[in-house]
């Protein structure tokens, strides 16, 4: 078969699987309104949870770190892109979340992938909550260890792995809260197990930083644990993008030797990282924002009652519809865009196969009547 034969059936499979992914550019993706030309629709897809990519203090910080320091950070962080910005970033990072250590990546994926690729070796394993992000599983599979899955928040089948012997060390992979289902992880009790057999614990918590616990500093802190490794990414709640790493002294000194994609990567740019200063200190001043998050959150769970689809139990801004089959999923999309909603149909591989569904996300900028709009036109589409 040629690359080219490969290729075309690959992509054609996914077309008859009503399973094909389209690209759509827009004016602008994370406000509160998207727009594409004179049509607009209110935006229920992005995870700018606060609103912050649209904050006046976080754009003008940004611009002012450009005007300082350019729009580059001209190399890796291990040549000439680690500035006094980047350093200062870290430790402010490391003392909010209250670890030794932070170290700046450009992105949550790349942190995910580092962080296993340089610690694991072939007589290690990795244990991972079903439901880990891609970033994570793909890393754990491409890793020269042992990868087992247990089931998605379910303690005692962490526990059986756990039992069963090893000839080297253990790492344990979780999110704080799940990207497609919007559930929290049962971190303490995981933590607990962890810590009995002598493993580490890794918590992604892309998507609970800066909206749950204390100054918003994410999912451990609000269920009183505190893992081995950390991620928290910048990409959703702070309304940036990049990623850091938590961890302790020694950690931090092994990844800045063995990350590659730390070493080889061009640091991201100090006018971000002002940006995201700026960022830290609306999230952690920020509890009127999460305030209105909640009250979205509950707004809309109270509202969708008589639909012909299952809510999740989330109680997070990840408020996911579930449809079922591919093809309704999309049209349901399509339908609710007509009316000037942007909601995305998440489908398999994303998801498991019969669980199509439109991924809804509340964030601390929309208003009362978005979220009444929201209601009316999904109550609208499905009868």
């Amino acid at each position: 078969m040629s690359w080219q034969t490969r290729i075309e059936e690959a992509v054609d499979a996914r077309k008859q699987a009503a399973a094909f992914r389209v690209r759509q550019s827009n004016a602008g993706g994370s406000a509160r309104w998207l727009t594409q030309g004179e049509q607009r629709w209110l935006n229920f897809s992005g995870n700018d949870y606060l609103g912050l990519s649209q904050n006046p203090k976080v754009i003008t910080a940004w611009q002012k770190g450009a005007a300082r320091f350019g729009v580059g950070s001209g190399g890796s962080g291990h040549v000439t892109g680690y500035s006094d910005i980047h350093a200062e970033f870290e430790q402010q990072l490391a003392d909010w979340q209250g670890y030794p250590r932070a170290l700046l990546f450009i992105s949550g994926f790349a942190a995910n992938q580092a962080i296993l690729a340089a610690l694991l070796q072939a007589s290690d394993r990795v244990l991972a909550d079903k439901l880990s992000h891609a970033s994570l599983l793909e890393a754990a599979a491409y890793a020269p260890s042992q990868l087992r899955r247990f089931q998605h928040n379910q303690s005692d089948s962490l526990q059986r792995l756990l039992e069963k012997p090893v000839a080297g060390d253990t790492l344990v992979v979780t999110e704080g809260v799940f990207s497609m289902d919007g559930d929290t992880a049962p971190l303490k009790t995981l933590h607990q197990l962890v810590q009995a057999h002598s493993a580490w614990l890794l918590v992604d918590d892309a998507h609970g930083v800066g909206v749950l616990g204390e100054q918003g500093r994410g999912s451990c802190w609000h269920q009183g644990v505190k893992p081995e490794l950390l991620v928290v990414t910048f990409g959703k709640a702070f309304g940036c993008s990049g990623a850091a790493v938590l961890c302790d002294e020694a950690t931090a000194q092994y990844l800045l030797q063995f990350a590659r994609h730390l070493i080889y990567s061009t640091a991201m740019p100090a006018a971000q990282v002002c940006a995201l200063q700026a960022s830290l200190r609306c999230i952690q001043h920020g509890d009127d924002l999460r305030d209105k998050l909640m009250g979205n959150i509950a707004r809309f769970r109270a509202g969708v009652a008589g639909l012909p689809y299952p809510l999740t139990a989330s109680a997070t801004a990840i408020q996911p519809l579930i449809v079922g089959e591919n093809q309704p999923t999309l049209d349901l999309a399509q339908q609710l865009r007509a009316r000037g909603v942007w909601v995305s149909a998440i489908r398999p591989p994303t998801v498991p196969q019969g669980s199509a569904r439109l991924r809804i996300t509340l964030t601390a900028a929309h208003r009362s009547e978005d979220i009444d709009f929201l209601l009316e036109s999904l109550h609208g589409c499905s009868h």
